[in-house]
């Protein structure tokens, strides 16, 4: 009963020692499925696969890592423990540091002439991108063109030439904003009373008068005198007091496709983006008998200037932001009315340059403020405008890249003999013949910078306006005896 069951048995094995001399005698060898190249649907389509890289805030201090991307291999840098130990952007000249190495100890059975000489932590071709290095204080970016020397203890000396983003970024894609850490801002008052505050998670500083910031907002209050016109009454000089608050952010976007198609030639990227945004806040008046312009040009007092070079971590790379900011008061007078005006702005706004294949580089601005009910008076015939802003350029690793005016304003305008005002409920009265009016506003203009191409995109020969954005609303308006009633101040458009 048993040998069918055996010679079936039998059977089984001699084809299995027949499929094993087919192939050569191996168990190891692949299987027929293994070695078949995969189909058209089971392939991963080539923006399937490209990295999606993180962008964070880097960590700071000797944490901040060092990326470089190796000449012999392809794809983006990767996390390095060499440090930039000093760099001359002038010359191009800087000393590489490789962590501590150990030193070959004697060996009798060879003569020191046969020791193998340590060899160089980097080659022609490597590309470096550290953070901020003695020499270097906005950060280096570069391609190593010379390697003129190396010492024992693992320093050695290169030639570098400015890199592009796209040399270390390759065909990842990145895209995020980073807040800047106002602690981490360098002010310089340039006026006398000029007084500066923020507010970080775990670290509060508080405001004047005790005024809580929102946390990640840097304030800065001035007051100032400006030019009171001539002949004016000493009861009408003219000064500004106020404060601006802001919590900046950086905006980073990175589309490593090539030529936009996803094939990520690694020539140019397909698409970019670097911008500041953040919430803006300011409150401040203007008293008295301002002077008339200088031959035509507002008056600009500059009463701060603000600086930082933020580490944004893209992926293992560390990309340098340099932010400068300078903080102004600016009026526009003929010298003629007399005004006592407050104005108490909030909103946001954003500016930067957006690279694509399909538009190449654009210009982005764009604001969005509310006034709130104030409190003013104007009197005589004549206009005024006075603003309380800050001028801004971003760029990366030195290079400037995007610059931008942002100015809220607040404007009177007052016909023959008019006298007008505004109080805190939004209640305006007016007298005498003529009329009055109050507006709210803000201007933001700037420009692109050709520096911007550091990304790896095609050169644009000039400069692009960003555009001037102009939103400008009524706060109160009258005449005659008239009493009207001002809203929320709203922008047109």
């Amino acid at each position: 009963m048993h040998r069918p069951k055996l010679k079936r048995h039998a059977l089984l094995s001699a084809i299995a020692l027949a499929a094993v001399l087919t192939t050569g005698c191996s168990t190891t060898s692949p299987t027929a499925t293994e070695t078949a190249p995969p189909t058209a649907a089971e392939s991963p389509e080539p923006a399937a696969v490209r990295e999606q890289l993180a962008v964070v805030s880097a960590p700071s201090g000797a944490a901040t890592p060092t990326a470089v991307a190796d000449a012999g291999e392809a794809g983006p840098a990767k996390k390095s423990s060499l440090k930039v130990a000093s760099y001359d952007r002038k010359s191009g000249r800087a000393v590489i540091s490789a962590p501590s190495v150990t030193k070959p100890t004697a060996n009798p059975s060879r003569s020191p002439s046969t020791a193998p000489a340590p060899q160089p932590p980097v080659t022609v071709g490597d590309i470096i991108a550290s953070a901020p290095a003695p020499g270097a204080p906005d950060g280096v970016l570069a391609e190593v063109t010379e390697v003129v020397g190396s010492t024992e203890d693992g320093d050695t000396t290169v030639g570098t030439e400015p890199a592009k983003l796209n040399s270390v970024l390759g065909d990842g894609k990145a895209d995020g904003t980073v807040p800047v850490d106002p602690s981490a801002v360098e002010v310089e008052p340039l006026l006398k009373g000029v007084k500066v505050s923020w507010a970080k998670t775990g670290d509060l500083h508080f405001g004047p008068e005790g005024a809580k910031l929102p946390l990640g907002s840097l304030r800065i209050d001035v007051g100032a005198a400006v030019a009171t016109a001539e002949g004016a009454p000493a009861s009408a000089a003219a000064s500004v007091e106020g404060f601006v608050q802001l919590a900046p952010e950086v905006a980073f976007s990175y589309d490593g496709s090539g030529d936009g198609s996803g094939n990520g030639t690694g020539a140019s990227p397909g698409g970019a983006f670097l911008g500041l945004s953040g919430d803006w806040a300011s409150q401040w008046s203007l008293k008295g008998r301002a002077a008339g312009s200088t031959n035509g040009q507002p008056i600009r007092i500059s009463f701060a200037e603000l600086h930082s070079d933020p580490v944004i971590q893209v992926g293992p790379i560390p990309v340098v932001v340099n932010l400068d900011l300078t903080c102004y008061i600016q009026v526009n007078a003929d010298g003629r009315v007399t005004v006592d005006v407050e104005q108490d702005l909030k909103g946001d706004f954003r500016v930067g340059g957006s690279f694509s294949w399909a538009k190449g580089w654009t210009p982005v601005s764009e604001s969005d403020m509310r006034g709130e009910p104030l409190k003013a008076t104007v009197s005589a015939a004549g206009d005024v405008k006075a603003a309380l802003g800050a001028e801004a350029t971003v760029g990366l690793y030195g290079t400037v890249g995007v610059t931008a005016d942002l100015a809220p304003y607040v404007r009177a305008h007052a016909d023959a003999s008019a006298e007008g005002s505004i109080d805190g409920t939004g209640t305006g009265t007016g007298a005498a013949a003529g009329s009055y009016a109050f507006y709210g506003g803000v201007d933001l203009t700037g420009s692109l910078q050709l520096q911007l191409t550091i990304f790896g995109t095609p050169v644009f020969q000039r400069k692009i306006p960003l555009g001037a954005l102009h939103h400008e609303w009524l706060l109160s308006e009258g005449g005659g005896a008239a009493t009207v009633t001002a809203s929320p101040a709203k922008p047109a458009g």
